[in-house]
Protein backbone atom coordinates (compact mmCIF):
# COMPACT_ATOMS: atom_id res chain seq x y z
CA UNK A 1 0.00 0.00 0.00
CA UNK A 2 3.15 2.17 0.54
CA UNK A 3 3.29 3.24 -3.17
CA UNK A 4 -0.72 3.41 -4.37
CA UNK A 5 -0.82 7.07 -3.43
CA UNK A 6 2.14 7.55 -5.49
CA UNK A 7 0.96 5.62 -8.56
CA UNK A 8 -2.61 7.19 -8.39
CA UNK A 9 -0.91 10.62 -8.50
CA UNK A 10 1.41 9.88 -11.28
CA UNK A 11 -1.40 7.99 -13.05
CA UNK A 12 -3.63 11.44 -12.87
CA UNK A 13 -0.04 13.24 -13.82
CA UNK A 14 -0.10 11.10 -16.88
CA UNK A 15 -3.44 11.82 -17.86
CA UNK A 16 -2.13 15.28 -17.42
CA UNK A 17 1.08 14.82 -19.45
CA UNK A 18 -1.41 13.69 -22.47
CA UNK A 19 -3.56 16.55 -22.14
CA UNK A 20 -0.43 18.87 -22.00
CA UNK A 21 0.27 18.73 -25.83
CA UNK A 22 -2.26 21.20 -26.24
CA UNK A 23 0.16 23.57 -25.30
CA UNK A 24 2.18 22.20 -28.52
CA UNK A 25 -0.07 23.61 -31.33
CA UNK A 26 -3.79 25.13 -31.69
CA UNK A 27 -6.56 23.94 -34.17
CA UNK A 28 -10.36 24.48 -34.66
CA UNK A 29 -12.45 22.28 -31.82
CA UNK A 30 -15.87 21.48 -30.90
CA UNK A 31 -17.64 21.48 -28.12
CA UNK A 32 -17.17 18.96 -25.32
CA UNK A 33 -20.26 16.62 -24.53
CA UNK A 34 -18.42 15.22 -21.56
CA UNK A 35 -16.68 17.92 -19.23
CA UNK A 36 -16.66 17.77 -15.41
CA UNK A 37 -18.73 20.53 -13.59
CA UNK A 38 -17.80 21.55 -10.24
CA UNK A 39 -21.40 20.01 -8.94
CA UNK A 40 -20.22 16.79 -10.16
CA UNK A 41 -17.37 16.08 -8.12
CA UNK A 42 -19.45 14.53 -5.85
CA UNK A 43 -20.59 11.80 -8.06
CA UNK A 44 -19.05 8.97 -6.37
CA UNK A 45 -21.10 6.03 -6.76
CA UNK A 46 -22.77 3.76 -9.30
CA UNK A 47 -26.33 4.94 -7.60
CA UNK A 48 -25.31 8.65 -7.65
CA UNK A 49 -24.56 8.26 -11.15
CA UNK A 50 -27.65 6.84 -12.36
CA UNK A 51 -29.42 9.73 -10.82
CA UNK A 52 -27.29 12.37 -12.09
CA UNK A 53 -26.92 11.86 -15.76
CA UNK A 54 -23.83 13.75 -17.57
CA UNK A 55 -26.50 15.47 -20.10
CA UNK A 56 -27.83 17.25 -16.96
CA UNK A 57 -25.06 19.24 -16.94
CA UNK A 58 -26.25 22.55 -17.21
CA UNK A 59 -26.45 23.71 -21.04
CA UNK A 60 -25.45 20.47 -22.38
CA UNK A 61 -27.71 18.95 -24.27
CA UNK A 62 -29.20 22.20 -25.64
CA UNK A 63 -25.67 21.96 -27.19
CA UNK A 64 -25.75 19.12 -28.67
CA UNK A 65 -29.55 19.44 -29.32
CA UNK A 66 -27.95 22.41 -32.13
CA UNK A 67 -25.36 19.74 -33.08
CA UNK A 68 -27.66 16.26 -33.65
CA UNK A 69 -30.85 18.27 -34.53
CA UNK A 70 -30.64 16.87 -38.21
CA UNK A 71 -28.61 14.74 -39.40
CA UNK A 72 -25.98 15.28 -41.80
CA UNK A 73 -26.10 18.82 -40.84
CA UNK A 74 -22.94 20.65 -40.60
CA UNK A 75 -22.10 21.55 -36.98
CA UNK A 76 -21.07 25.17 -36.08
CA UNK A 77 -17.67 23.41 -33.82
CA UNK A 78 -16.78 26.59 -31.33
CA UNK A 79 -12.86 26.66 -29.98
CA UNK A 80 -11.45 25.41 -27.04
CA UNK A 81 -12.43 21.50 -26.51
CA UNK A 82 -8.60 20.45 -26.99
CA UNK A 83 -8.17 23.08 -23.71
CA UNK A 84 -11.03 22.59 -21.79
CA UNK A 85 -10.42 18.87 -21.79
CA UNK A 86 -6.70 19.31 -21.53
CA UNK A 87 -7.16 21.87 -18.47
CA UNK A 88 -9.84 19.39 -16.55
CA UNK A 89 -7.12 16.28 -16.98
CA UNK A 90 -4.45 19.45 -15.51
CA UNK A 91 -6.52 19.94 -12.61
CA UNK A 92 -7.40 16.39 -12.33
CA UNK A 93 -2.82 15.85 -11.63
CA UNK A 94 -3.15 19.17 -9.94
CA UNK A 95 -5.83 17.95 -7.11
CA UNK A 96 -3.75 15.22 -6.51
CA UNK A 97 -0.87 16.66 -5.65
CA UNK A 98 -2.12 19.54 -3.44
CA UNK A 99 -4.09 16.12 -1.90
CA UNK A 100 -1.02 14.48 -1.30
CA UNK A 101 1.63 17.25 0.04
CA UNK A 102 -1.48 18.38 2.38
CA UNK A 103 -1.49 14.74 4.02
CA UNK A 104 2.49 14.38 3.99
CA UNK A 105 3.16 16.25 7.78
CA UNK A 106 0.35 14.12 9.33
CA UNK A 107 1.84 10.50 7.42
CA UNK A 108 5.40 11.56 8.29
CA UNK A 109 4.09 11.88 11.85
CA UNK A 110 1.72 8.88 12.21
CA UNK A 111 2.98 5.33 13.17
CA UNK A 112 1.82 1.87 12.60
CA UNK A 113 -1.75 0.96 11.20
CA UNK A 114 -2.57 4.66 11.58
CA UNK A 115 -0.52 5.74 8.78
CA UNK A 116 -1.86 2.95 6.97
CA UNK A 117 -4.81 4.25 7.23
CA UNK A 118 -4.38 7.38 6.23
CA UNK A 119 -2.51 6.32 2.98
CA UNK A 120 -5.66 3.82 2.59
CA UNK A 121 -7.73 7.00 3.19
CA UNK A 122 -5.86 9.25 0.72
CA UNK A 123 -5.69 6.37 -2.07
CA UNK A 124 -9.21 6.41 -1.84
CA UNK A 125 -9.92 9.65 -2.01
CA UNK A 126 -7.52 9.96 -4.55
CA UNK A 127 -9.19 7.17 -7.01
CA UNK A 128 -12.71 8.83 -6.27
CA UNK A 129 -11.71 12.16 -7.71
CA UNK A 130 -10.08 10.19 -10.68
CA UNK A 131 -13.09 7.94 -11.37
CA UNK A 132 -15.61 11.00 -11.14
CA UNK A 133 -13.59 13.66 -13.06
CA UNK A 134 -12.56 10.40 -16.13
CA UNK A 135 -15.95 9.27 -15.82
CA UNK A 136 -17.69 12.48 -16.71
CA UNK A 137 -15.18 12.87 -19.55
CA UNK A 138 -15.58 9.75 -21.03
CA UNK A 139 -13.05 9.51 -24.31
CA UNK A 140 -9.62 8.42 -24.68
CA UNK A 141 -9.07 10.01 -21.04
CA UNK A 142 -11.43 7.68 -19.72
CA UNK A 143 -9.60 3.99 -21.14
CA UNK A 144 -6.89 5.26 -19.44
CA UNK A 145 -8.51 4.79 -16.42
CA UNK A 146 -10.47 1.95 -17.27
CA UNK A 147 -6.51 0.37 -18.22
CA UNK A 148 -5.38 1.86 -15.01
CA UNK A 149 -8.25 -0.02 -12.91
CA UNK A 150 -7.30 -3.55 -13.71
CA UNK A 151 -3.70 -3.32 -15.09
CA UNK A 152 -1.59 -1.88 -11.90
CA UNK A 153 -0.92 -4.47 -9.25
CA UNK A 154 -0.47 -1.81 -6.78
CA UNK A 155 -3.41 -0.81 -6.20
CA UNK A 156 -5.90 -1.80 -2.76
CA UNK A 157 -8.84 -3.84 -3.19
CA UNK A 158 -11.01 -0.53 -1.84
CA UNK A 159 -9.34 2.07 -4.49
CA UNK A 160 -9.39 -1.04 -7.36
CA UNK A 161 -13.17 -1.40 -6.74
CA UNK A 162 -13.59 2.43 -7.03
CA UNK A 163 -11.73 2.73 -10.70
CA UNK A 164 -13.49 -0.46 -11.86
CA UNK A 165 -16.34 1.78 -11.96
CA UNK A 166 -15.14 2.85 -14.73
CA UNK A 167 -15.62 -0.13 -16.73
CA UNK A 168 -19.27 -0.10 -17.23
CA UNK A 169 -20.92 2.30 -14.39
CA UNK A 170 -19.51 6.08 -15.32
CA UNK A 171 -22.39 8.87 -15.32
CA UNK A 172 -24.68 7.57 -18.28
CA UNK A 173 -26.60 10.78 -20.55
CA UNK A 174 -29.87 11.69 -19.80
CA UNK A 175 -32.76 10.14 -20.96
CA UNK A 176 -33.71 12.60 -22.77
CA UNK A 177 -30.44 12.70 -24.93
CA UNK A 178 -30.46 8.98 -25.40
CA UNK A 179 -33.82 8.88 -26.64
CA UNK A 180 -33.07 11.39 -29.37
CA UNK A 181 -30.30 9.58 -30.53
CA UNK A 182 -32.24 6.22 -31.58
CA UNK A 183 -34.71 8.22 -32.78
CA UNK A 184 -31.99 10.28 -35.53
CA UNK A 185 -30.47 6.87 -36.17
CA UNK A 186 -33.37 4.17 -36.71
CA UNK A 187 -36.33 6.87 -37.44
CA UNK A 188 -38.72 7.17 -34.83
CA UNK A 189 -38.39 7.29 -30.99
CA UNK A 190 -37.19 4.13 -28.95
CA UNK A 191 -41.02 3.97 -27.23
CA UNK A 192 -41.97 3.11 -31.10
CA UNK A 193 -39.10 1.09 -32.42
CA UNK A 194 -39.40 -1.22 -29.51
CA UNK A 195 -42.53 -2.98 -28.00
CA UNK A 196 -40.63 -2.36 -24.46
CA UNK A 197 -38.02 0.05 -23.70
CA UNK A 198 -35.51 0.74 -20.58
CA UNK A 199 -34.61 4.44 -20.13
CA UNK A 200 -32.47 3.76 -17.44
CA UNK A 201 -29.03 2.66 -18.97
CA UNK A 202 -27.55 -0.98 -17.68
CA UNK A 203 -24.18 0.41 -18.44
CA UNK A 204 -21.88 3.40 -19.32
CA UNK A 205 -18.87 3.02 -20.80
CA UNK A 206 -16.37 5.07 -22.60
CA UNK A 207 -18.19 6.37 -25.45
CA UNK A 208 -21.71 4.67 -25.38
CA UNK A 209 -24.35 3.29 -22.86
CA UNK A 210 -26.49 0.39 -23.34
CA UNK A 211 -30.25 0.08 -22.76
CA UNK A 212 -32.81 -2.80 -22.52
CA UNK A 213 -35.29 -3.34 -24.88
CA UNK A 214 -37.37 -5.93 -26.07
CA UNK A 215 -38.65 -5.93 -29.94
CA UNK A 216 -41.93 -6.29 -30.78
CA UNK A 217 -41.94 -9.57 -31.79
CA UNK A 218 -40.54 -10.47 -28.25
CA UNK A 219 -36.66 -10.56 -28.46
CA UNK A 220 -35.18 -9.14 -25.31
CA UNK A 221 -31.82 -7.08 -26.67
CA UNK A 222 -29.38 -4.86 -25.67
CA UNK A 223 -29.42 -1.34 -27.47
CA UNK A 224 -25.95 0.57 -27.26
CA UNK A 225 -25.91 4.33 -28.06
CA UNK A 226 -23.13 6.44 -28.79
CA UNK A 227 -22.96 9.54 -26.71
CA UNK A 228 -23.39 12.59 -29.33
CA UNK A 229 -20.25 14.50 -30.04
CA UNK A 230 -18.41 12.08 -28.54
CA UNK A 231 -16.34 10.83 -31.60
CA UNK A 232 -15.20 15.38 -31.30
CA UNK A 233 -13.47 14.36 -27.86
CA UNK A 234 -11.72 11.56 -28.99
CA UNK A 235 -10.31 13.47 -31.56
CA UNK A 236 -8.97 15.63 -29.25
CA UNK A 237 -7.44 13.97 -27.08
CA UNK A 238 -5.69 12.00 -29.68
CA UNK A 239 -4.33 15.49 -30.73
CA UNK A 240 -3.02 15.88 -27.11
CA UNK A 241 -0.36 13.41 -27.69
CA UNK A 242 2.32 15.85 -28.61
CA UNK A 243 3.68 15.67 -25.66
CA UNK A 244 3.89 11.73 -25.66
CA UNK A 245 5.50 11.95 -29.27
CA UNK A 246 8.21 13.97 -28.12
CA UNK A 247 9.25 11.75 -24.97
CA UNK A 248 8.81 8.64 -27.16
CA UNK A 249 11.12 9.72 -29.64
CA UNK A 250 13.56 10.82 -26.73
CA UNK A 251 13.25 7.35 -25.47
CA UNK A 252 12.59 5.08 -27.72
CA UNK A 253 14.56 6.27 -30.60
CA UNK A 254 13.67 3.48 -33.33
CA UNK A 255 9.61 3.44 -32.88
CA UNK A 256 7.98 4.92 -35.47
CA UNK A 257 6.44 7.49 -33.26
CA UNK A 258 3.70 8.29 -36.15
CA UNK A 259 2.70 5.19 -37.35
CA UNK A 260 2.07 4.20 -33.62
CA UNK A 261 -0.18 7.36 -33.22
CA UNK A 262 -1.59 7.19 -36.44
CA UNK A 263 -2.51 3.32 -35.88
CA UNK A 264 -4.10 4.28 -32.64
CA UNK A 265 -6.01 6.88 -34.55
CA UNK A 266 -7.89 4.72 -37.16
CA UNK A 267 -8.44 1.67 -34.78
CA UNK A 268 -10.02 4.61 -32.45
CA UNK A 269 -11.85 5.93 -35.43
CA UNK A 270 -13.05 2.64 -36.46
CA UNK A 271 -14.18 1.76 -32.56
CA UNK A 272 -17.16 5.16 -33.60
CA UNK A 273 -18.49 3.42 -36.11
CA UNK A 274 -20.80 1.00 -34.48
CA UNK A 275 -21.83 -0.46 -38.39
CA UNK A 276 -17.95 -1.67 -37.94
CA UNK A 277 -18.45 -2.99 -34.62
CA UNK A 278 -21.94 -5.23 -35.81
CA UNK A 279 -19.57 -6.66 -38.33
CA UNK A 280 -17.05 -7.80 -36.08
CA UNK A 281 -19.13 -8.99 -33.81
CA UNK A 282 -21.15 -10.93 -36.69
CA UNK A 283 -18.44 -12.81 -37.76
CA UNK A 284 -16.89 -13.24 -33.68
CA UNK A 285 -20.43 -14.87 -33.62
CA UNK A 286 -21.00 -17.01 -36.56
CA UNK A 287 -17.53 -18.64 -36.17
CA UNK A 288 -18.09 -18.89 -32.54
CA UNK A 289 -21.62 -20.32 -32.58
CA UNK A 290 -22.10 -23.56 -30.81
CA UNK A 291 -19.00 -23.23 -28.87
CA UNK A 292 -19.55 -24.89 -25.42
CA UNK A 293 -17.80 -22.18 -23.30
CA UNK A 294 -17.79 -19.15 -25.64
CA UNK A 295 -20.37 -17.24 -26.76
CA UNK A 296 -21.13 -13.78 -28.23
CA UNK A 297 -24.50 -11.87 -28.53
CA UNK A 298 -26.06 -12.01 -32.08
CA UNK A 299 -26.43 -8.85 -33.71
CA UNK A 300 -30.13 -7.42 -34.58
CA UNK A 301 -29.32 -5.68 -38.05
CA UNK A 302 -32.44 -3.74 -38.41
CA UNK A 303 -32.15 -2.39 -35.06
CA UNK A 304 -28.23 -1.07 -35.91
CA UNK A 305 -26.95 1.69 -37.53
CA UNK A 306 -23.96 4.09 -37.42
CA UNK A 307 -24.22 5.40 -34.15
CA UNK A 308 -26.96 2.17 -32.31
CA UNK A 309 -26.26 -1.45 -32.12
CA UNK A 310 -28.39 -3.90 -30.93
CA UNK A 311 -27.76 -7.69 -30.21
CA UNK A 312 -29.04 -10.22 -28.26
CA UNK A 313 -29.35 -9.64 -24.51
CA UNK A 314 -26.77 -11.59 -22.40
CA UNK A 315 -27.47 -11.32 -18.51
CA UNK A 316 -24.50 -12.98 -16.26
CA UNK A 317 -22.22 -12.31 -13.82
CA UNK A 318 -19.38 -9.30 -13.47
CA UNK A 319 -15.81 -9.87 -12.97
CA UNK A 320 -16.05 -8.51 -9.55
CA UNK A 321 -18.34 -11.04 -8.72
CA UNK A 322 -16.27 -13.83 -10.25
CA UNK A 323 -13.56 -12.97 -8.23
CA UNK A 324 -15.19 -14.11 -5.18
CA UNK A 325 -16.11 -17.53 -7.24
CA UNK A 326 -14.29 -20.87 -5.83
CA UNK A 327 -10.32 -20.84 -7.80
CA UNK A 328 -11.88 -23.55 -9.91
CA UNK A 329 -14.61 -21.78 -11.45
CA UNK A 330 -11.91 -18.79 -11.58
CA UNK A 331 -9.50 -21.31 -14.11
CA UNK A 332 -12.11 -22.25 -16.02
CA UNK A 333 -12.90 -19.10 -16.87
CA UNK A 334 -9.12 -18.12 -17.36
CA UNK A 335 -8.78 -21.09 -19.59
CA UNK A 336 -12.32 -19.73 -21.89
CA UNK A 337 -11.00 -16.09 -22.25
CA UNK A 338 -7.41 -17.04 -23.00
CA UNK A 339 -8.60 -19.90 -25.55
CA UNK A 340 -10.74 -17.05 -27.17
CA UNK A 341 -8.10 -14.58 -27.64
CA UNK A 342 -5.72 -17.01 -29.49
CA UNK A 343 -8.23 -18.99 -31.53
CA UNK A 344 -9.67 -15.82 -32.40
CA UNK A 345 -5.98 -14.56 -33.19
CA UNK A 346 -4.92 -17.42 -35.09
CA UNK A 347 -8.19 -19.10 -36.44
CA UNK A 348 -9.77 -15.58 -37.69
CA UNK A 349 -6.69 -13.48 -37.84
CA UNK A 350 -8.88 -10.99 -35.48
CA UNK A 351 -8.15 -9.35 -32.08
CA UNK A 352 -10.09 -7.46 -30.13
CA UNK A 353 -8.36 -5.04 -28.33
CA UNK A 354 -9.91 -3.71 -25.59
CA UNK A 355 -10.06 -6.66 -22.90
CA UNK A 356 -11.05 -4.92 -19.68
CA UNK A 357 -13.26 -6.62 -17.72
CA UNK A 358 -15.93 -4.67 -18.39
CA UNK A 359 -16.59 -6.72 -21.38
CA UNK A 360 -17.20 -9.93 -19.89
CA UNK A 361 -20.04 -11.96 -18.61
CA UNK A 362 -19.40 -15.29 -16.66
CA UNK A 363 -21.85 -18.21 -16.37
CA UNK A 364 -20.65 -20.85 -14.27
CA UNK A 365 -18.02 -23.81 -15.89
CA UNK A 366 -16.30 -21.77 -17.50
CA UNK A 367 -19.04 -20.18 -19.74
CA UNK A 368 -18.29 -16.93 -20.46
CA UNK A 369 -20.12 -13.87 -22.94
CA UNK A 370 -17.84 -11.68 -24.88
CA UNK A 371 -19.09 -8.03 -25.50
CA UNK A 372 -18.14 -4.83 -27.40
CA UNK A 373 -16.27 -5.86 -30.76
CA UNK A 374 -15.77 -1.90 -31.77
CA UNK A 375 -12.11 -2.04 -31.30
CA UNK A 376 -11.00 -5.37 -33.50
CA UNK A 377 -7.97 -5.44 -35.28
CA UNK A 378 -8.13 -7.55 -38.33
CA UNK A 379 -4.44 -9.04 -39.71
CA UNK A 380 -3.82 -10.45 -43.16
CA UNK A 381 -1.94 -13.91 -42.94
CA UNK A 382 1.50 -12.33 -44.20
CA UNK A 383 0.75 -9.50 -40.79
CA UNK A 384 0.07 -12.69 -38.71
CA UNK A 385 2.99 -15.09 -40.16
CA UNK A 386 5.93 -13.15 -38.22
CA UNK A 387 3.97 -13.38 -35.00
CA UNK A 388 3.92 -17.23 -35.74
CA UNK A 389 7.52 -17.65 -36.43
CA UNK A 390 8.58 -15.29 -33.55
CA UNK A 391 6.42 -18.42 -31.34
CA UNK A 392 7.59 -21.25 -33.04
CA UNK A 393 11.52 -20.63 -33.06
CA UNK A 394 11.49 -19.69 -29.24
CA UNK A 395 9.21 -22.04 -27.63
CA UNK A 396 8.83 -24.82 -30.04
CA UNK A 397 12.27 -24.99 -31.98
CA UNK A 398 14.33 -23.12 -29.24
CA UNK A 399 16.39 -21.70 -31.15
CA UNK A 400 17.51 -18.30 -30.45
CA UNK A 401 18.98 -16.72 -33.57
CA UNK A 402 16.08 -17.66 -35.58
CA UNK A 403 13.80 -15.83 -32.84
CA UNK A 404 16.29 -13.08 -33.25
CA UNK A 405 16.48 -12.98 -37.27
CA UNK A 406 12.07 -13.42 -36.84
CA UNK A 407 11.66 -9.96 -34.75
CA UNK A 408 14.32 -8.55 -36.95
CA UNK A 409 11.52 -9.37 -40.07
CA UNK A 410 9.25 -8.36 -38.42
CA UNK A 411 10.35 -5.02 -37.41
CA UNK A 412 10.38 -5.72 -33.33
CA UNK A 413 14.32 -5.17 -33.62
CA UNK A 414 16.64 -2.84 -35.60
CA UNK A 415 18.61 -5.27 -37.99
CA UNK A 416 22.65 -5.96 -36.73
CA UNK A 417 21.55 -4.00 -33.35
CA UNK A 418 24.75 -4.13 -31.58
CA UNK A 419 23.52 -6.38 -28.45
CA UNK A 420 23.99 -10.18 -27.63
CA UNK A 421 21.28 -12.53 -28.64
CA UNK A 422 21.39 -13.61 -25.19
CA UNK A 423 20.44 -10.24 -24.09
CA UNK A 424 17.76 -9.95 -26.27
CA UNK A 425 16.50 -12.99 -25.03
CA UNK A 426 16.68 -12.33 -21.59
CA UNK A 427 14.24 -8.86 -22.49
CA UNK A 428 11.91 -11.28 -24.47
CA UNK A 429 11.41 -14.25 -22.79
CA UNK A 430 9.29 -13.04 -19.98
CA UNK A 431 6.36 -12.17 -22.56
CA UNK A 432 6.61 -15.97 -23.45
CA UNK A 433 7.08 -17.23 -20.09
CA UNK A 434 3.74 -19.14 -20.19
CA UNK A 435 4.17 -20.63 -22.94
CA UNK A 436 7.62 -21.95 -23.06
CA UNK A 437 7.44 -24.92 -21.01
CA UNK A 438 4.38 -27.77 -20.56
CA UNK A 439 3.59 -28.33 -16.81
CA UNK A 440 0.36 -26.57 -14.64
CA UNK A 441 1.60 -22.42 -13.98
CA UNK A 442 -0.22 -19.78 -12.22
CA UNK A 443 -0.71 -16.75 -13.67
CA UNK A 444 -0.28 -14.54 -11.07
CA UNK A 445 -0.43 -10.75 -10.24
CA UNK A 446 2.79 -10.19 -9.43
CA UNK A 447 3.83 -11.60 -12.99
CA UNK A 448 1.24 -9.53 -14.50
CA UNK A 449 3.19 -6.60 -13.40
CA UNK A 450 6.31 -7.98 -14.49
CA UNK A 451 5.15 -8.24 -17.89
CA UNK A 452 4.02 -4.23 -17.69
CA UNK A 453 7.39 -3.29 -16.52
CA UNK A 454 9.55 -5.26 -18.67
CA UNK A 455 7.15 -3.81 -21.54
CA UNK A 456 7.93 -0.54 -20.77
CA UNK A 457 11.31 -0.94 -19.38
CA UNK A 458 13.47 2.34 -20.91
CA UNK A 459 16.64 1.47 -19.15
CA UNK A 460 16.85 -2.04 -21.27
CA UNK A 461 19.24 -2.12 -23.53
CA UNK A 462 17.29 -3.74 -25.89
CA UNK A 463 15.26 -0.55 -25.80
CA UNK A 464 16.86 1.57 -27.58
CA UNK A 465 16.72 -0.70 -30.61
CA UNK A 466 12.96 -2.17 -30.25
CA UNK A 467 9.64 -1.02 -31.95
CA UNK A 468 6.32 -2.19 -32.29
CA UNK A 469 5.28 -2.15 -35.76
CA UNK A 470 1.95 -0.11 -36.86
CA UNK A 471 0.17 -2.85 -37.30
CA UNK A 472 0.26 -4.99 -33.69
CA UNK A 473 0.14 -1.69 -31.55
CA UNK A 474 -3.55 -3.08 -30.77
CA UNK A 475 -1.51 -6.08 -30.00
CA UNK A 476 0.39 -5.23 -27.11
CA UNK A 477 -2.85 -5.72 -25.04
CA UNK A 478 -2.02 -9.02 -24.60
CA UNK A 479 0.44 -8.12 -22.57
CA UNK A 480 -1.37 -4.93 -20.83
CA UNK A 481 -4.18 -6.34 -20.94
CA UNK A 482 -4.61 -10.31 -20.78
CA UNK A 483 -2.10 -11.01 -17.96
CA UNK A 484 -3.42 -8.42 -15.93
CA UNK A 485 -6.94 -10.03 -16.09
CA UNK A 486 -5.63 -13.78 -15.62
CA UNK A 487 -3.38 -12.56 -12.72
CA UNK A 488 -5.74 -11.16 -10.75
CA UNK A 489 -8.01 -14.25 -10.95
CA UNK A 490 -4.41 -16.26 -9.98
CA UNK A 491 -5.30 -18.59 -13.11
CA UNK A 492 -3.27 -21.71 -13.39
CA UNK A 493 -2.98 -24.33 -16.23
CA UNK A 494 -1.17 -25.90 -18.29
CA UNK A 495 -0.72 -23.05 -20.74
CA UNK A 496 1.51 -24.10 -22.91
CA UNK A 497 -0.53 -27.43 -23.79
CA UNK A 498 -3.54 -25.22 -24.50
CA UNK A 499 -1.70 -23.43 -26.59
CA UNK A 500 -0.59 -26.40 -28.46
CA UNK A 501 -4.64 -27.32 -29.38
CA UNK A 502 -4.24 -23.36 -30.97
CA UNK A 503 -1.06 -22.74 -32.91
CA UNK A 504 -1.24 -23.61 -36.17
CA UNK A 505 2.00 -25.39 -36.47
CA UNK A 506 1.51 -27.39 -33.67
CA UNK A 507 -2.65 -28.43 -33.76
CA UNK A 508 -1.88 -30.50 -30.52
CA UNK A 509 -4.47 -33.07 -28.76
CA UNK A 510 -7.01 -31.67 -26.33
CA UNK A 511 -5.22 -30.96 -22.91
CA UNK A 512 -8.18 -30.08 -21.01
CA UNK A 513 -12.02 -31.14 -20.25
CA UNK A 514 -12.56 -28.61 -22.28
CA UNK A 515 -10.13 -28.89 -24.78
CA UNK A 516 -12.39 -32.26 -25.48
CA UNK A 517 -15.28 -29.88 -25.81
CA UNK A 518 -14.07 -27.77 -28.42
CA UNK A 519 -12.29 -30.03 -30.63
CA UNK A 520 -16.29 -32.01 -30.36
CA UNK A 521 -17.26 -28.31 -31.40
CA UNK A 522 -14.60 -28.17 -34.38
CA UNK A 523 -15.30 -31.77 -35.60
CA UNK A 524 -19.04 -30.31 -36.33
CA UNK A 525 -18.22 -27.42 -38.28
CA UNK A 526 -16.70 -28.76 -41.68
CA UNK A 527 -16.65 -24.79 -43.11
CA UNK A 528 -13.91 -24.13 -40.30
CA UNK A 529 -10.56 -24.39 -42.28
CA UNK A 530 -7.98 -24.98 -39.39
CA UNK A 531 -5.06 -22.37 -40.58
CA UNK A 532 -2.16 -23.93 -41.40
CA UNK A 533 0.37 -20.74 -40.97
Amino acid sequence: MKRTVARLAIGAAAVAAVAAGLLTRRRPAVPDPALPDPARRELSRPDQARREPFGKIPGWPERFRRQTARPGQARSLPRGLRLRRGLAAVRLAVRGGIRYAGSAPRLFAAAGENRERLRNDLALQTAEDITTTLGAMKGVLMKIGQMASYVDDGLAPNVRRTLSRLQDSVPPMSQELAAQVVEQELGVPPERAFAEWDPVPIAAASIGQVHRAITRDGRAVAVKVQYPGVAETMDADLDNVALLRRVLKVTAPNQDVEALVAELRERIGEELDYRREARNQRRMAAYYDGHPTIRVPKIIDEFSTRRVVTSELAVGARFSELAGWSQAERDLAAETIYRFVFRSLYEIHAFNGDPHPGNYLFHGGGRVTFLDFGLVKHFTADELQPLVHMVRDLCVDNDPEAFRRSMENAGFLAPGAPLSTETIIDHMAVFYETVRRPGPLTITEDYASKVVRQFFDLRSPVAAYASIPRSYVILQRINLGMFALLGQLHATADWRAIAEEIWPFVLGPPSTPMGHAEAGWLATRPGVIRSQA
